[in-house]
């Protein structure tokens, strides 16, 4: 069976207050329309049809990577029946067509599933939810046999149709021929001047088909975003599902209200995470991790037992088994640390192998450097690795010691077991087990301080 995808992604949001398309605004770091295509692709459809209008161009810069998307412009806002018409002569000739929404992001694949597995020649599928204030949403309206038979639009709805409490969510799976059929004879007769997609209900009604409703699992699945409000409510809904799914592997979340997950976390046993972490893109921790409060860690990889502590950022590095970082630590994307490895409080490493049980403790810069095993790196240190055109190679050879407030000038080797004097400028190789000392020579003067006049 031929599946086709329909996302309806042109509207302009006006509500958000933004220059930005509204399907593009992100739910967990992700944009909307994102979400919707990703979960999309998981019924395995053979095509996706994306409608667009305002903002066109910035939507499709965000996704021209992706395969198998269909763009579709509605040049015109008249309705979401309008809408699909602009896909239509792309779809296929039968099999079902899912029609979704850029501005729903939250919607499950077990949802989708579901909804795809009732339609039939004879019937199609509708998802639903029942609503204590049903404000602002189109009426289900049933027969005595409770068969559906229609929905009705607020603005056109009665008094008695008005306290229908369920719901059209806009969700919709149908048979692809029929479409084909019903939605050029759809009508802009109505009190919002626009071709309603729920008009073919009745149509399918009409045409002896059955109209067969799923509720999901969760109704902030169906929620739409159409302001700042709804954006963040909708995110932290999403948040608390992710922050619930990464305790149930073993991980204590100190404050799962302050636990931010924008990308996809792979988590050992008995990780502890503290208030105010951000962990963004493919994020690894391993068994007994510890990552103190207020830490930023994107697209890292973190091996069992380290400990990041308060204030510290990580981004795109590597770093082994029993270190210890921060606090206010800052690991740029190419850092690797060897197991045991220690990078402390206002250290930056950009870059650089750190080797095992080596340390650069306090306030240091090693960009561009390998250095080996169990060194000790003093603090104010820095890796002189750009001239303002090129960046050089600093390489530090084990069991090296490197001085309080020296400066190690790359190109440049320090040799095993080397010493650095403290405040040196290293412009040379030091050969194994020397000790370079690169200072000027100490003069005391006799003078008199000035005084204040």
């Amino acid at each position: 069976m031929n599946i086709d995808v329909v996302v309806l992604a042109a509207g302009q949001g006006s509500r958000m207050k933004s220059d930005l398309p509204k399907v593009l605004h992100p739910i967990a770091g992700k944009p909307m329309l994102a979400h919707v295509l990703d979960t999309a692709r998981s019924v395995k459809a053979d095509a996706f049809h994306v409608v667009i209008g305002h903002g066109s161009e910035k939507v499709k810069s965000q996704f021209q990577d992706t395969n198998n998307i269909q763009w579709a412009m509605q040049l015109e806002q008249k309705g979401t029946g309008h809408a699909v018409m602009m896909a239509l002569e792309n779809l296929a000739a039968s099999g079902v067509t899912l029609i979704l929404y850029g501005d729903v992001p939250l919607i499950q694949a077990n949802t989708l599933q579901a909804l795809i597995e009732l339609v039939s020649a004879k019937q199609m599928a509708l998802l639903t939810v029942n609503m204590d204030d049903p404000s602002g949403y189109g009426r289900i309206v049933r027969d005595s046999k409770n068969l559906v038979t229609s929905i009705v639009e607020q603005k056109d709805a009665s008094t008695a149709e008005l306290t229908i409490q369920e719901v059209n969510t806009g969700i919709m799976a149908v048979p692809t021929e029929h479409l084909h059929t019903w939605l050029p004879q759809l009508s802009s007769d109505n009190a919002q001047g626009e071709y309603y997609l729920t008009d073919v209900i009745a149509m399918a009604v009409a045409s002896g088909l059955t109209v067969e409703t799923l509720q999901p699992e969760f109704a902030e699945e169906t929620y739409g975003v159409n302001n700042r409000a709804q954006q963040a409510e909708l995110e932290r809904w999403y948040q608390a599902r992710l922050v619930n799914e990464i305790m149930t592997q073993g991980v204590t979340v100190l404050d799962p209200a302050r636990l931010d997950i924008r990308g996809n976390v792979s988590v050992g046993r008995d990780v502890v995470i503290d208030a105010n972490v951000i962990l963004e893109g493919k994020v690894e921790l391993g068994d007994g991790v510890h990552i103190e409060a207020n830490c930023i860690i994107k697209n890292s990889s973190i091996a069992a037992g380290t400990v990041v502590k308060a204030f510290s950022h990580i981004d795109q590095a590597l770093i082994s088994e029993a270190c210890d970082i921060g606090p206010y630590a800052r690991l740029r994307p190419g850092s690797q640390l060897e197991n045991g490895a220690k990078v402390g409080n206002f250290c930056e490493v950009k870059k650089s192998v750190i080797g095992a049980g080596s340390k650069v403790n306090h306030l240091s810069y090693i960009g561009d450097a390998t250095v080996g095993e169990n060194v000790n790196i003093g603090a104010g240190t820095i890796t002189c690795n750009y001239d303002g055109v090129n960046k050089f190679i600093t390489q530090i050879g084990d069991g090296a010691f490197i001085g309080s407030n020296s400066s190690l000038v790359a190109p440049v080797v320090v040799g095993t077991g080397a010493t650095v004097a403290a405040g040196s400028t290293i412009t040379k190789a030091v050969e194994a087990n020397k000790l370079a000392v690169a200072r000027g020579k100490q003069v005391n003067l006799k003078w008199t301080r000035p005084t204040k006049a």
